[in-house]
């Protein structure tokens, strides 16, 4: 297998993948919103290359548990440091911040918390909760580390019901260990089978996958299967993109018509919604697929 270096130069990004910088007054209100009410996003924590154009249509993707990670991951940029204690008053906030910025489908994301024996999925319930008390419609997608696939930490987080339960697979199986910090791949298949298992309603399942680290169309179909056989729902492909020169190195930029043809074939094999593109990301965009599937709201039947 070839081991993927860093510290090489950056090449330049090829036209499909360069943006604009924001010009909208939203972008600061956004900005400033996030800092008023002290909340994390992984839109600027991951230095997610999509954060300018979400900011200034108003959304946000929210990181909870801190900003300190305790996994170390070749591709992000999250700092590698030991966390802080939890704050007790950031799921409110979360829920502040929701419902000022009047979403309709809300993404909370956390930084590994492999110091707490739950992995912080309590922290989530409570966000979670928070959140669906202050905005009773809006669509709560979570995307949670591996939680040592640990059944009560899943159970903890599905008590809440939130309507999308996310997981990144992130890579293909070849290149798993060079990419991911302690994250196996048959632990994060597991953890989404787990979810379908244990969940008493309808929950929708989600994973995402970067391209350009330098696994085969093959290894990517195979992971497509590997994600149908523990019945996945959703699943976005995008681009990998170096965060800095101390960061695994880009392979190849994957030209738009890849993705299409990617996208086309996971359809095919029956997700229920693909998102497939060089700019895509695990929350970018997340609310289509409430606009194509209807209300997910009222399809997870909370009631149940």
């Amino acid at each position: 297998m070839e081991t993927v270096t860093t510290q090489q130069a950056r090449p330049r990004l090829p036209i499909w993948l360069r943006r604009a910088l924001p010009t909208e007054h939203t972008f600061a209100q956004t900005r400033g919103l996030l800092d008023e009410l002290n909340l994390h996003t992984v839109c600027e924590s991951a230095k997610c290359p999509n954060h300018w154009e979400c900011w200034s249509k108003g959304t946000a993707s929210f990181m909870i548990a801190g900003d300190r990670c305790t996994r170390a991951c070749g591709f992000c940029a999250i700092s590698t440091l030991k966390p802080l204690p939890l704050d007790k008053e950031e799921p409110e906030r979360v829920a502040e911040a929701a419902a000022r910025m009047k979403l309709k489908h809300v993404v909370i994301t956390a930084v590994a918390r492999d110091d707490m024996p739950d992995g912080g999925a309590e922290h989530f319930r409570q966000t979670i909760e928070a959140v669906r008390s202050r905005c009773p419609d809006m669509v709560i997608e979570v995307l949670t580390p591996d939680f040592l696939l640990k059944e009560e930490a899943v159970d903890a987080v599905l008590s809440a019901r939130p309507h999308i339960f996310n997981h990144n697979m992130e890579t293909v199986r070849r290149l798993t260990p060079e990419v991911r910090s302690r994250a196996t791949y048959d632990r994060s298949l597991a953890l989404l089978g787990m979810v379908r298992e244990r969940a008493d309603y309808r929950v929708y399942t989600k994973s995402g996958l970067m391209l350009g680290l330098g696994e085969t169309e093959e290894e990517l179909t195979q992971t497509m299967d590997d994600l149908r056989q523990v019945d996945c729902d959703i699943l976005t492909l995008g681009q990998y993109l170096q965060p800095s020169l101390k960061h695994l190195p880009v392979k190849e930029y994957v030209p738009p018509e890849t993705f299409d043809q990617l996208g086309e074939r996971a359809r095919e094999k029956g997700f229920v919604h693909v998102a497939s593109g060089p700019m895509v990301r695990s929350s970018y965009h997340a609310d289509a697929f409430n606009a194509h599937r209807g209300s997910v709201a009222e399809s997870s039947n909370l009631e149940s």
